[in-house]
């Protein structure tokens, strides 16, 4: 056989990670629903349809600062004792004097009324009194206080906002599985909501293991690896939504890691560890959670997928809560790779959101590559829109291993299984990475 025909062959014993993927979700579960207050619940995911109570705005009021007026008595449809012949040279060859009868603010709530000639002076915000039905905006006057000259006559109903104009009591504001935005928050609030039902935030532990690993702030020497992985995955999961805790580094010793995992699930959703995932002699995380008790398999179960990089991956549940645990490569790249592929997908579906997938677009690829034979790949790759419509992809110098190009990445090119090589000016598909830059 050849080499070609060799790799093939083994990765025809490899999992499609569509496969894989669709196993392991169908074993989760959105998170129980739990009533939070809005100062709280920004972030979540709705776990209840939400109506509005009460209708916003909730009174008749102004806009903007300016005089609440009869809009006939500054028309010109009503020459009653309010009007006055206008200065030469003001727009429309007359202007209209009104007595201001009162002052109102934002905390005014006595009810008062207007009479023919009249206006209050207004700021927005003000209920309107009765029978108002425009606000002249005080730079269409000359401001007066007693007295006021109007200039310019706006529209019927220009100024004010009615009752119930943007929302009325029983709107629906937002659907089951909406995710609670700060707009969101303020719709909620304007219309007298102070608590909503969600999904909680997945409180998610990430532990990474080996006797080689030495924490952060000093440099990797033989012997010793610097802990790069908790640290990035914990900033992994926070930005999927979950509220991440690095609990540090665990020994390569299998009763210090059970006892650690026993001492999380008291806290956690979702366990992400982060090692070797293989089956070499050093591979102390697959031996201890694949391993059999009772004539049963163990509580994770490993896969080899069809995905490059790291196709060793581990899903199953710890604890007498069966908490889920996540187990992914060591290898920096391969780890937050698996971390796009399961881990996120995991705290979305834990998190009741929807789509639990990253969205994706099909881009122009601007260079040739090649990709390895039966698997999936996910490369760090830079996404930008076309004039007219469309995108163009370029793949990251390095290969999906570099860390350099995965933190310059704002998306993933995926190259399917079939897939040996893509030609420049071909339609790909990419992920879409949520940079804040």
């Amino acid at each position: 056989m050849t080499a070609t025909a060799d790799a093939e062959a083994a990765a025809n014993e490899l999992t499609p990670l569509a496969d894989y993927l669709g196993s392991v979700l169908r074993r989760l579960r959105a998170l129980p629903p739990l009533d939070l207050d809005l100062t709280q619940a920004y972030g979540n995911v709705l776990a209840e349809d939400v109506v509005a109570p009460h209708s916003y705005p909730a009174f008749d009021q102004a806009a903007v600062d300016g005089y609440a007026a009869r809009w006939e008595d500054i028309s010109g449809g009503s020459r009653g004792p309010g009007y006055v012949p206008a200065p030469s040279g003001m727009p429309g060859g007359r202007s209209i004097r009104l007595n201001v009868v009162g002052d109102l603010g934002a905390a005014s709530w006595r009810p008062v009324r207007l009479t023919p000639g009249s206006c209050f002076s207004v700021a927005a915000g003000a209920p309107l009194p009765i029978g108002a039905d425009v606000v002249v905006p005080v730079e269409w006057t000359d401001q007066g206080m007693a007295a006021v000259e109007i200039f310019r006559a706006p529209k019927r109903g220009y100024g004010l906002r009615r009752a119930g104009e943007e929302l009325v009591a029983g709107t629906l504001l937002a659907r089951a599985g909406a995710y609670v935005s700060p707009a969101l928050v303020a719709v909620f609030a304007a219309t007298g909501i102070g608590h909503v039902v969600v999904r909680p935030s997945p409180r998610v532990v990430i532990v990474a293991t080996g006797d080689e690993l030495v924490d952060v702030g000093r440099g990797s020497q033989p012997g010793q690896v610097v802990d790069t992985n908790s640290h990035a995955l914990t900033a992994a999961a926070a930005e999927a939504g979950g509220l991440a805790y690095r609990v540090g580094i665990c020994d390569d010793d299998p009763e210090a890691l059970r006892g650690l995992l026993d001492d999380q699930t008291l806290r956690a959703d979702l366990i992400i560890t982060t090692a070797v995932t293989g089956t070499g002699p050093g591979d102390m995380v697959r031996r201890i959670l694949s391993r059999r008790e009772g004539g049963r398999a163990g509580p994770v179960t490993f896969t080899e997928v069809a995905l490059y990089p790291g196709t060793a991956l581990g899903f199953g549940t710890v604890g007498a809560e069966e908490v889920p645990v996540v187990c992914l490569p060591g290898e920096p790249g391969a780890a937050l790779i698996g971390f796009e592929v399961l881990a996120r997908p995991a705290i979305q579906l834990l998190a009741g959101a929807e789509p639990v997938f990253r969205p994706s677009v099909r881009a122009h690829l601007l260079e040739t590559v090649s990709s390895p034979v039966g698997l999936r790949e996910f490369r760090p790759a830079h996404v930008a829109e076309r004039r007219g419509g469309g995108y163009t992809v370029q793949p990251l110098a390095g290969g999906p291993y570099t860390l350099s190009g995965l933190s310059d990445a704002n998306g993933l090119l995926v190259l399917g299984e079939r897939v040996t090589t893509a030609a420049a000016g071909s339609t790909v598909d990419v992920l879409l990475l949520d940079r804040r830059r």
